[in-house]
């Protein structure tokens, strides 16, 4: 009798064990469904036409999409999903789950347009942009995005993004990309916030499209600011009088800078404000961040267009005269064969 008591007291404790470490492992892999993905950026991945579920999950192991294929599989498994995996190219979001990336696959969303956000465009033109694109769906979100938020890049997107999401993926890879570069930026620079970082770089993305100048003006500008010098920079002026939209003359043609304008002072125009602009004056690309955060060592501290949409580079004033007299000869004889022609 005795023994048979013992063998039902030890029948429930196995039966207890068991139960607690069914309920523990059901809790665990809930946690490692849900709990964010490691990838800090969004990813383009692409399932290829026959492909097993073992081979795509340890390529999301591989690259970093996901910490252990085997959750992946396990969950895979126990929905019976295993084979129902779409084949396709897909842009998996920033810190996506495992159960997030299982799911858009599943449900086989896609990459099917693709959406170029050029650098240097103002929020307010980018959202024009974003509400003109054809394959997005959705009004605009009723949010404001802040100058200089939105990551100018070539997006690509199922049928189904809404221009909301497509807003909110440009802000997210902005975020990612400062938590990216800030940690490595170079010491002693004259910007002490990823904010600041974005201002500067705004200012640089506006003054040149050469990806060849891009790093000698943010080392002019930095060198500087270093040096207690203001900035000096028409973009800034034209933000402050138009809030970067092009400027015009009453008959309708584009134009340059008025001197009262030059003159007048806000809180963008570094002709007359020491330091930084208040805010971004555009949306700010990636070489264009990286550029002041690392920007090279140089003895220049002014420039001015050549006309030929390249720069002259100064390291004195005197220097910086003549080559502005090359420059306007350049425009008046550029001027001159338009008369002609």
């Amino acid at each position: 009798m005795r023994f048979l008591k013992a063998l039902f007291a030890f029948t429930i404790v196995v039966a207890v064990i068991a139960g607690g470490a069914a309920a523990y492992g059901w809790y665990w892999l809930q946690g490692e469904l849900g709990k964010p993905g490691p990838m800090a950026a969004e990813y383009e991945f692409t399932i290829e036409g026959g492909e097993a579920l073992a081979s795509v999950a340890n390529r999301l192991e591989d690259e970093g999409l996901i910490e252990d294929k085997r959750v992946l599989r396990l969950k895979a498994r126990l929905d019976d999903v295993e084979t129902d995996l779409k084949a396709g190219s897909y842009i998996v979001p920033a810190r996506a789950s495992v159960a997030e990336i299982l799911e858009q696959f599943i449900q086989g969303d896609v990459i099917e347009y693709r959406l170029t956000i050029p650098e240097g465009l103002t929020t307010a033109q980018i959202l024009r942009r974003v509400e003109a694109a054809d394959h997005l769906t959705g009004d605009l979100p009723e949010r404001e995005f802040a100058e200089g938020v939105l990551l100018p890049d070539t997006y690509a997107f199922g049928a189904n993004t809404t221009r909301t999401q497509f807003l909110e993926r440009m802000e997210t890879a902005q975020q990612a990309l400062l938590e990216e570069l800030w940690p490595e930026r170079q010491d002693g620079l004259p910007i002490s916030t990823p904010e600041e970082a974005v201002i500067l770089a705004s200012v640089v993305e506006k003054e040149t499209a050469s990806a060849d100048e891009r790093p000698l003006v943010a080392g002019l500008f930095v060198g500087r600011l270093k040096k207690g010098m203001r900035l000096e920079s028409d973009p800034t002026i034209i933000y402050g009088v138009s809030k970067g939209e092009p400027l015009y003359n009453k008959r309708g043609q584009r134009r340059t800078l008025y001197r009262s304008e030059i003159n007048r002072k806000t809180d963008w125009n570094t002709y007359q404000i020491d330091g930084l602009p208040k805010t971004p004056i555009c949306n700010p690309g990636r070489d264009a961040i990286a550029a002041v955060l690392n920007p090279p060592e140089t003895d220049y501290v002014f420039f001015v267009a050549d006309g030929k949409g390249g720069h002259l580079f100064a390291e004195t004033y005197a220097e910086h005269r003549k080559n502005v007299a090359a420059y306007r000869a350049y425009e008046r004889g550029e001027i001159s064969r338009e008369r002609e022609n």
